[in-house]
């Protein structure tokens, strides 16, 4: 007896995409705070192998719809990079 596979539509098929790397999983974790207050799927996804749960290189992903909107709100305040610019 043959088996209907549910047929994968290329079309809606979506991705995840990293946006950032974060040095421990709790900067990443408040990233992903960040993005679920504006109704923004993300998930945490550990990077490097650590000891410690809480260290360690941890990527932030979204879907690939959300990418720009994403990085527009994690990304710092423009009057910061002035400062920064400032004292480089």
């Amino acid at each position: 007896m043959k088996r209907d596979l549910p047929r994968l539509d290329i079309m809606n098929f979506v991705s995840w995409i990293t946006i950032k790397i974060a040095g421990a999983r709790w900067e990443a974790e408040l990233m992903q705070q960040i993005l679920a207050s504006h109704d923004i799927p993300s998930r945490v996804v550990n990077v490097g192998a650590s000891g410690c749960f809480l260290t360690g290189e941890t990527a932030v992903q979204v879907l690939s719809p959300d990418r720009w909107t994403a990085l527009l709100l994690l990304s710092p305040k423009e009057e910061e990079l002035e400062t920064d610019d400032e004292f480089g």
